[in-house]
């Protein structure tokens, strides 16, 4: 996912202190050690809590379940999460602390984009690992022309979003005309956004702007209600999404709404009301109504068992982020920060619960994504999108 790029991303420029070689890593894991550390960097409060909160609880449904059944090479995995507080500087502190302090070989998280990339200095430097369960800003994983060499992902970036969404608008939805209402505040939506221009080919009848934060919609909500178009394409996250939503049905506007994984949360529809949502379409990791593979099953009866709910697409995420380190110790046979990203980078055909992915020569996960519709508030439809 992503966050809003309330900080620069110099703040990632966050310096080790003392930080020195990352042979205190290898000891860590070497042939003596009897646990693998692995970290969690995970949005547990502030502003985007509800992603990183369940991303955090997939990852430890992960690690419980793999050390339930012997471990990796026989060896427990030890999970040592901890708190951004959905701040990018924050999160390149973590990032630091857990490769020098903690000295883990891989790590699991941030859930943002922005705090993701605050990360990439500070892995970079201790040469540690991370997969992003959620991060889909394309500038992650490739900056300048130059692949990341310690970031991947377990979704699909905001590119694919956004090619998915205007096709699945014409295919799908035969919207001829649409209106855009971005946010502007984060690179998130302004990714989705030219992305879905870029292959849209219908005509756009409407641009218009918010900012996070925002609460009330409704000058903007005027200036297109009256305009003839077919669907509205709404890249945001689920809290302003929510508002949008409700005041747009409040006023009458009821042609779809499109958007993407930032609306994969059960706070969009308490926000926006369940019985305003209707005709809302998004793009999604996971599903239960369209099970990527055989591992689906199981995954969702642990998850129900332990948290007493269904699981989420981040949850799903973060869970696929665990075992996908945990593929690349076993391919490798060696649980070092060099031997993971070696492995991260040379995955194929990893079987997960989000799909089959496989990672390409910039790091992201060639895999299917899942075009979610909600009635009344509920998911009524999935439907497959292969790559």
């Amino acid at each position: 996912m992503k966050k809003r790029t309330v900080a620069v991303l110099a703040a990632g420029l966050f310096l080790f202190s003392a930080c020195g070689s990352p042979k205190a890593n290898d000891s860590s894991s070497g042939d003596d050690a009897k646990t693998i550390k692995i970290g969690g960097n995970f949005e547990l409060s502030g502003a985007t809590a509800a992603y990183g909160e369940v991303e955090n609880d997939g990852a430890k449904l992960a690690v419980e379940q793999i050390n339930k059944d012997g471990g990796i090479d026989g060896k427990k995995i030890e999970y040592i999460s901890k708190d951004n507080k959905s701040d990018n500087n924050e999160a390149a502190s973590v990032a630091a602390n857990l490769t020098t302090k903690d000295e883990v070989v891989a790590i699991v998280g941030p859930a943002t984009s922005g705090a993701t990339k605050a990360t990439l200095p500070n892995l970079t430097k201790a040469k540690v690992p991370a997969v992003t369960p959620s991060g889909t800003d394309d500038a992650i994983t490739v900056q300048k022309g130059k692949v990341q060499d310690y970031i991947f992902r377990a979704c699909f970036q905001d590119s694919f979003q956004g090619i998915v969404l205007a096709k699945y608008a014409e295919e799908n939805l035969k919207a001829d005309k649409a209106v855009i209402l971005g946010d502007n505040s984060s690179d998130y939506a302004i990714g989705l956004t030219k992305a879905f221009k870029k292959t849209y080919k219908g005509e756009i009848v409407a641009e218009e702007n918010f900012t996070a934060g925002d609460k009330d919609f409704q000058a903007v909500l005027t200036k297109i209600k009256d305009k003839d178009f077919d669907v509205i394409y709404l890249p945001g996250y689920y809290t302003e999404a929510g508002l949008i939503i409700k005041q747009a049905r409040e006023m009458g506007i009821k042609q779809p709404i499109l958007g993407a994984d930032g609306f994969a949360d059960e706070k969009l529809v308490a926000t926006a009301g369940a019985s305003n949502v209707n005709n809302i379409y998004y793009t999604g990791h996971f599903s239960t109504k369209a099970p990527a593979t055989d591992k689906v099953e199981p995954f969702v009866k642990a998850y129900e068992e332990k948290y007493g709910k269904q699981p989420s697409s981040f949850n799903a995420l973060a869970y696929d982020a665990v075992y996908m380190i945990k593929q690349a110790i076993e391919d490798e046979g060696e649980a070092t920060p060099a031997a993971i990203q070696k492995g991260l980078a040379n995955l194929k055909d990893f079987e997960g619960v989000t799909g089959k992915i496989s990672i390409d020569k910039d790091h992201n996960p060639v895999k299917s994504a899942v075009v979610l519709g909600l009635t009344n508030g509920k998911e009524s439809s999935a439907e497959t999108v292969n790559p």
